[in-house]
């Protein structure tokens, strides 16, 4: 049958558990030399290392409207404490504004390790791990305010507290001047666009006075054509009917000359001269027209003379005296040349009143960007008691801890290697 090995009884397991603790204690002035030459080694780390500080500044959004009204009665730049915290805090989380802050003024960087590469290669570094961001918590509603802010964790020889309120007011200065340049921007735009619609209005009220004075002006031509051509058919008319008269004197004078009628007579002289003895002419009259030839050869004569040697017939139609009347009075437009004339022609224009009015609203708008509030202060920067960093106490607990820890394992390895086996 197989031996087996003895199984150890409970009271055997409790003489050697006071065995071990008779060992260790045996061994506690190695012990406590382990432990103490660990705690006194991480107690020089602890007072030996470059102690780092903690400092934040905390904005909350301003809780007045007023300080942003004269921003917002502009009427061209709308802003809310809202979105006002918003801006401020992209400021402040911006690598960039950090990168140019830290350029600025290096001096206050005094003391942050540079071994890293380049200068903004060693700030990249820092900013990782110095600066943080800090928010409401979005699950808690005791704080209905929002707010925003910033931390940073410094070693001991760096002017923490200047960084971060010099860099809180930093960020505000340029969401300022940001703004300010926006605002700026808007009014310029709208006021090139007033002055490009004043153009157009000018050129438009140009293209249609011209149009006009050329409508006058052809209707003045048109007139005046119509007013020749007028004139021209009643000389036509005139001379026409001046030839048919010397047609018909020159017929009449023929029939008095054959009839002997020398001086102007008429049908009953006629039939006087009949009944004295004298020859007889016997005439039907059939109208009451008493014919040209009893005017007689010489009344006929000189008719015919003076209308061969008239030379016009202006003066037999008073239309041609009115037509000449009407040339005369277009030969000159009076609102052709008041329209040519006319001085302040942007007093014609259409809405230029409310133009002028309003690009005089926005020259005038004069902001006082350093009086702006976009935020409120909750917290600025102040300088810390003690440093966050290394924590002194605990350290040298824990080394107190571990050398503890190692010098009884250091124990233990000791008894395990001068106990002798027992068979």
């Amino acid at each position: 049958m197989a031996d087996f090995p003895p199984i150890p009884s409970r009271a055997q397991e409790e003489i050697d558990l006071v065995e071990l603790f008779q060992a260790l204690w045996r061994q506690k002035l190695l012990i406590v030399s382990i432990a103490a030459v660990a705690t006194l080694l991480v107690a020089a780390y602890a007072f030996l290392a470059t102690p780092y500080f903690k400092t934040q500044s905390f904005l909350r959004q301003t809780d007045r409207r007023s300080s942003l009204d004269q921003l917002n009665e502009t009427g061209l730049f709308e802003i809310t404490p809202e979105d006002a915290l918003k801006r401020v805090s992209a400021g402040l989380s911006s690598y960039g504004n950090r990168l140019e802050f830290f350029r600025a003024n290096q001096a206050l960087f005094e003391g942050m390790n540079t071994s890293g590469g380049t200068i903004e290669q060693s700030f990249a570094d820092f900013n990782e791990e110095a600066f943080a961001m800090l928010y409401p918590d979005a699950k808690r509603t005791d704080n209905p305010t929002a707010f925003v802010g910033i931390s940073l964790t410094y070693p001991e020889h760096m002017q923490g507290v200047d960084i971060v309120n010099g860099f809180v007011a930093y960020v505000l200065e340029q969401e300022r001047a940001e703004i300010r340049e926006d605002l700026q921007s808007l009014i310029a735009n709208r006021l090139a666009a007033l002055d490009r619609k004043m153009e157009a209005a000018r050129a438009s009220y140009e293209a249609s006075k011209q149009a006009q004075i050329a409508k006058l002006l052809e209707e003045d031509a048109l007139k005046k054509a119509e007013l020749k051509d007028e004139i021209v058919a009643l000389r036509e008319q005139l001379k026409t009917q001046r030839e048919h008269r010397i047609q018909r004197l020159n017929e009449a004078i023929a029939i008095a000359e054959s009839l002997g009628i020398d001086k102007p007579s008429n049908p009953s002289a006629m039939s006087a001269v009949s009944r004295s003895g004298g020859p007889v002419i016997r005439t039907e009259i059939t109208n009451q027209e008493i014919p040209l030839y009893f005017m007689g050869t010489e009344a006929l004569a000189a008719e015919r003379e003076a209308l061969l040697a008239r030379t016009s017939d202006d003066f037999m139609e008073p239309r041609i005296g009115e037509i000449e009347k009407e040339l005369a009075l277009l030969e000159k437009n009076r609102e052709v040349e008041i329209l040519r004339q006319r001085e302040q022609e942007d007093l014609y224009l259409k809405d230029l009143a409310i133009w002028r009015e309003e690009a005089a609203r926005l020259s005038g708008i004069k902001l006082e960007t350093d009086r702006l509030r976009l935020v409120r202060l909750d917290q600025p920067a102040l300088q810390p008691l003690a440093p966050v960093k290394p924590k002194k106490l605990m350290i040298i607990a824990l080394g107190a801890v571990l050398g503890v820890m190692l010098g009884v394992f250091a124990a233990l390895i000791r008894c395990l290697m001068t106990r002798r086996p027992s068979y």
